[in-house]
């Protein structure tokens, strides 16, 4: 349980932030942004700095550059939901397309934000959710779909085919060719 004076402290605390770049010059200017902005803030140029930083402070998020000198971006968030599981990562890159965004969604990131990018852009990122789609539930084919709205009129319709046709905006004639085939 959460005293009041625990909670008081606990509405206070700044929320940490470490952006690991191996660009010095982008580097630093995202360490002020979000020192400005009232952030905790850890720099790291590399992947074995990023790695320590992560499993000895737990910061609240992260800005990964993709490619970086060594392994990767996606291969340091991979290896970040390990070390730093609660740890919300974006990832920053000059080399965007759309298989590295899909990618990074896949191992955990929750926005990617392609270069030159300011702090904004990057927090902006933070806050918007990735929609995935979920492979155990496909969107439905377009035969699937149009069976499904013609099935919901007609009910709605009470069963009538003249009323449904009517609803439709097709010919009565259509519907019951359509209401004859199999259900996709």
């Amino acid at each position: 349980m959460i005293s009041e004076n625990n909670f008081a402290a606990m509405a206070n605390q700044t929320l940490s932030i470490m952006v690991v770049d191996d660009d010095d010059v982008l580097r630093s200017r995202l360490e002020k942004a979000f020192l400005k902005r009232g952030f905790a803030v850890y720099i790291a140029s590399n992947r074995d700095e990023a790695l320590q930083l992560s499993a000895l402070h737990q910061p609240d998020r992260a800005v990964l550059d993709l490619k970086m000198p060594g392994k990767s971006g996606l291969e340091l968030l991979s290896e970040m939901r390990e070390t730093s599981p609660l740890t919300a990562c974006v990832i920053l890159t000059g080399y965007g397309s759309i298989n590295n965004a899909v990618e990074a969604v896949k191992l955990g990131a929750v926005g990617y934000v392609t270069k030159p990018a300011d702090a904004d852009q990057v927090l902006a990122a933070f806050e918007e959710s990735p929609v995935i789609e979920n492979p155990e539930f496909p969107p439905p084919s377009l035969a699937a779909a149009q069976w499904e709205h013609i099935q919901r009129v007609l009910a709605d319709s009470g069963g009538n085919i003249s009323e449904a046709a009517r609803r439709l905006d097709i010919p009565r004639r259509t519907l019951q060719r359509k209401l004859k085939k199999n259900a996709p």
